[in-house]
């Protein structure tokens, strides 16, 4: 299943003894175009702290009531490392994050998440990073390529032909948390008509320029089928991609 990145924004997140806050943005890595972590305000509780939480909390994506649940406790999200808004996100950050957790790290191996296509819920002591005669090294300085899905909404298309559109809503798949398209308006151009663009169609993004370079043309765009997010879950938008 498929879900709008733009309807979880405001949800509530519940750990498992008790309410931790709402939904307030998506990190997600621009090189393999996954999402990595989910902002959490703790509003009251954590006096307005922002918290992320990893894919691999999310015991149940789906609704539980009117909350989204995640498989930790309170006192392990007060006490996991804290996260400045106001500075990138490191990849020394990063490290002490997944060390904390006991999760094995996205960007050491082959698959998505590592050591699997998927974020794993439950480890075995074997897999955790600090456990004894694991191949742990501290991390080197590096570009963890995160950005935020509510920094690029409004971000313009730019084909070779010129600028069409902007970007509105990303589409996220439940179990690899891997975004599969960008909904983009089109603007003036068809009085908001609203199609997607899959990632394998971009090129590169500019948050300089606040743009996002496109291989198709804008002829393509023009000529998409047009798009509608449904409510909730739905199945793949594939057959009304640009082409």
């Amino acid at each position: 299943m498929l879900r709008s990145i733009k309807q979880l924004y405001g949800d509530k997140l519940r750990a498992k003894d008790g309410e931790i806050g709402r939904i307030k943005d998506f990190y997600f890595e621009d090189q393999n175009w996954a999402v990595r972590y989910v902002v959490v305000d703790t509003g009251q509780w954590l006096s307005g702290r922002l918290v992320l939480i990893s894919p691999h909390a999310f015991a149940n994506f789906d609704l539980d009531g009117v909350r989204r649940v995640v498989n930790l406790t309170r006192e392990q999200i007060e006490k996991s490392p804290d996260y400045d808004s106001n500075q990138p996100v490191s990849r020394q950050y990063e490290d002490d994050y997944y060390r904390y957790y006991g999760w094995p790290q996205y960007w050491k191996g082959d698959g998505l998440w590592g050591m699997s296509a998927f974020p794993i819920l439950e480890l075995t002591a074997k897999y955790r990073p600090d456990a004894p005669g694991s191949d742990y090294t501290p991390p080197k300085r590096a570009d963890t390529h995160l950005r935020s899905t509510e920094a690029l909404n409004g971000y313009h298309i730019q084909t070779k032909e010129g600028a069409i559109g902007h970007v509105i809503d990303f589409i996220v798949d439940h179990e690899t948390w891997a975004i599969c398209h960008l909904v983009v308006e089109t603007g003036h151009w068809f009085s908001g008509k609203e199609i997607v663009i899959s990632p394998r169609q971009i090129d590169r993004i500019s948050y300089e320029e606040s743009k996002v370079f496109v291989s198709v043309t804008k002829e393509a765009i023009i000529n998409a089928p047009e798009y509608h997010v449904p409510p909730w879950a739905f199945e793949d938008a594939s057959t009304t991609a640009v082409r």
